[in-house]
């Protein structure tokens, strides 16, 4: 199916609704039935009939459509954070006693699921180095379920080889899952790899506006009807029918953000990279990355995130920088309109906590969002004198 089709026509069958260009906002919670074997009808298939918005929802059920289609998957589930879309993947697929090998430094929250909540039902994990196809392998034992990826992450940008590890996924009766919410679907598809689950915060590029947080998980019918009928419904972690609503309007324009925040961040790349007071810099796209060939290979762009490590011996000249730039907002997450930082050397000496984070804190993230990038780039030059 066409890109244009899914995002602009997909799931959208305007005759039910006045023939109105944008779908309604359904906010009810409860759907009536015409008689008994309506009701029964569809109790038999909660996932595609509308019987209480806990489950299907006609607003959301348009977005479920577009999400599926747009990462070439069969369906699709919707949640009220990323944390919940990665944490119902998992828990559908692991049992007590059972292992997860996970790529080292995945997002926060990936990692206290494997370190602090699954341990309490004895289930195990494995951090490995994704770029070392041999020590995912060489982790994997017999009671392993799941090869977590993270690909890029989205710090340092690691990534796996995707094709690769379905196949060892497969080879070992693995169910592999993959955070694509560095990429999404619009320069990454890891279900054409063989990957099985794709996990998105649909905070990140999905809405692209910064007023929804949301998670999106996509796979086989079989794998969702599984989820849906479990965790799903158990669990509750549902995004509203106004936040389904703005996210379909935020696909709207998906493709053309992702293409401006990719170009925008491939010219602020080559600025950086030649600058004086550059120590390093991370950007998947750029051909200084250690990994460019796989980057170039499996994906068709790197969207807007960009990592440096700037040369500075001195806590207060960097703090100076990050407070002289006037056109990045200091803020986490990412994939919205505004081009923001999040610097390294904010989480160190927090009161309450005792220990510093292990990446230097000479290291920001930038995001590269859909402003002039020249205009970016005169801001960091300004800046940076503070260095």
């Amino acid at each position: 199916m066409h890109l244009s089709e899914i995002i602009n026509h997909l799931g959208e069958n305007r005759h039910e609704y006045f023939n109105a260009v944008s779908p309604p906002i359904i906010q009810s919670s409860n759907f009536v039935f015409s008689n008994l074997d309506d009701m029964r009808t569809k109790f038999a298939d909660e996932l595609h009939q509308h019987v209480y918005s806990r489950g299907n929802n006609p607003t959301v059920e348009i977005l479920r459509k577009k999400l599926a289609a747009l990462e070439g998957a069969e369906d699709a589930l919707v949640f009220s954070s990323g944390s919940a879309a990665i944490a119902m993947a998992v828990l559908a697929n692991v049992k007590s006693g059972d292992h997860i090998v996970c790529v080292k430094s995945p997002y926060s929250w990936t990692s206290a699921l494997l370190t602090r909540f699954l341990p309490r039902f004895d289930v195990s994990h494995t951090f490995v180095d994704g770029k070392d196809l041999t020590e995912i392998q060489n982790a994997i034992r017999s009671n392993t379920r799941i090869l977590f990826l993270e690909s890029p992450n989205t710090l340092f940008f690691e990534l796996q080889d995707l094709k690769a590890c379905a196949q060892v996924a497969i080879a070992n009766n693995l169910i592999s899952i993959i955070d694509n919410s560095h990429c999404s679907p619009i320069f990454q598809r890891p279900i054409e790899h063989g990957i099985d689950i794709v996990v998105h915060s649909g905070t990140k590029y999905l809405n692209g506006h910064s007023d929804v947080v949301a998670g999106v998980l996509c796979a086989r019918q079989e794998m969702i009807a599984s989820i849906f009928r479990s965790e799903f419904m158990t669990l509750g972690a549902i995004l509203s029918s106004h936040d389904a609503n703005l996210m379909i309007r935020g696909l709207r324009t998906l493709p053309l953000r992702m293409k401006r925040s990719h170009e925008s961040a491939g010219k602020i790349a080559n600025f950086l990279i030649n600058h004086e007071k550059v120590e390093k810099m991370y950007y998947p796209f750029h051909p200084s990355f250690p990994q460019y060939e796989l980057a170039t290979r499996q994906m068709s762009g790197s969207g807007g995130l960009i990592t440096v490590q700037f040369k500075t011996e001195s806590m207060e000249k960097m703090e100076n920088f990050i407070h002289s730039l006037k056109y990045f907002l200091i803020a986490v997450s990412w994939g919205g309109h505004e081009s923001l930082i999040m610097p390294t050397i904010g989480f160190y000496n927090i009161k309450g906590n005792a220990n510093n984070p292990p990446t230097p804190w000479n290291t920001v993230r930038f995001y590269i969002g859909l402003e002039e990038p020249e205009w970016l780039i005169s801001d960091l030059e300004n800046a940076m004198h503070q260095l």
